[in-house]
């Protein structure tokens, strides 16, 4: 009898070292994991401060808003710039890329409107200075930058302007980084709806060619995907088509639980290829709010109007009604009254 006491105590004492050794392991893998989301978390908002770039307007607020917004509980809008600059040797770029963000919090909703590239606009002595006049609208980007108004604030201010709604923030990529962060995103998988070839800005020797179907596309493929505009299969596949479709698709990518662990490296590529009105704080508000949202549930209005060749140059031109049919809606995204 005393044996089997023995024995039972034995095994307690042996099932205590083993839970003892389970809670150490636990326990340092605990550290590992908060240690380290400590550290990246620090990372992120140091290359978030170092984006951080004001629009520099009165009462920190668009003029088209009455009262100030709160990200996480009002409805906003975001302008997303894609800039190309390897074209000027990396200065006074042109913002090739447009898209219109809006977000609701009331909702849980979002939605894209891309602004063509060729779209014809008046641009204003305050921000152009001598350059002002008809303008394709990634110009404005080029002449604030120029005359010093600023080319995130000036290209803010013509897309207000055209489109009637007040743009709260901004996100300006360049070209560079966008390649840098899909690499560090480890690609990006989209459906190609129809083949294509496109040429690497790169290597002027070299084609990027899209296969129709699925496709994980790295940095260089990326850029060429988003920005072919020349190829017949662009009437079918529009450039603005694809732009959106990659955003959906590099949200769903930028998301996922593996991203988390190359956040350092994306955090490098942000600090110095993006500008940002948007400050760490409230990065963070829009992440915690709005990283639920449905990708494939967002929302793309597209603006009415023809390609044509006027004033000396190819241009795309609006229609009134294709106008106040996108703004009437953004409006109503935005929560604004007509």
């Amino acid at each position: 009898m005393s044996e089997l006491r023995t024995e039972r105590r034995r095994q307690r004492k042996k099932t205590k070292r083993w839970k003892k050794r389970i809670l150490l392991i636990l326990l340092i893998l605990f550290i590992i994991i908060v240690g380290g989301l400590g550290y990246l978390f620090f990372h992120a908002y140091n290359a978030a401060k170092n984006s951080y770039q004001d629009l520099d307007r009165p009462g920190e607020k668009s003029a088209l808003r009455d009262m100030d917004v709160t990200i996480g509980k009002d409805p906003i809008s975001i302008l997303l710039m894609g800039v190309e600059t390897y074209a000027t040797g990396g200065e006074n770029g042109r913002a090739d890329t447009q898209i219109v963000v809006t977000l609701n919090p009331h909702t849980n909703t979002m939605t894209m409107t891309t602004i063509p590239r060729d779209t014809q606009v008046d641009l204003p002595a305050e921000g152009a200075g001598q350059y002002a006049g008809i303008h394709k609208i990634n110009a404005a980007y080029t002449y604030g930058s120029i005359t010093g108004y600023g080319g995130n604030k000036f290209t803010v201010e013509t897309v207000e302007q055209l489109l009637n709604i007040p743009i709260d923030e901004y996100v300006a990529v360049d070209f560079e980084g966008f390649r840098d962060i899909v690499d560090a995103l480890g690609g990006v998988t989209v459906n190609i709806k129809e083949g294509f070839w496109e040429k690497n800005i790169y290597n002027d020797n070299k084609k990027i060619y899209f296969k129709k179907g699925p496709a994980k596309l790295n940095g260089e493929e990326a850029l060429a995907f988003v920005r072919m505009r020349k190829r017949a299969v662009n009437n079918v596949y529009s450039r603005d088509e694809r732009q959106r479709q990659f955003i959906q698709a590099a949200i769903n990518e930028a998301v996922s639980v593996g991203t988390i662990f190359k956040l350092g490296e994306i955090s490098d590529i942000l600090g110095k290829d993006v500008e940002t009105s948007l400050t760490p704080t409230e990065i963070y508000a829009l992440q915690k709010v709005y990283s639920s949202i449905d990708a494939s549930a967002i929302k793309t209005y597209t603006i009415e109007g023809s390609d044509q060749t006027t004033n000396g140059g190819s241009y795309f031109i609006p229609t009134d009604e294709g106008l106040a049919e996108v703004s009437r809606k953004l409006k109503q995204e935005l929560e604004l009254q007509e």
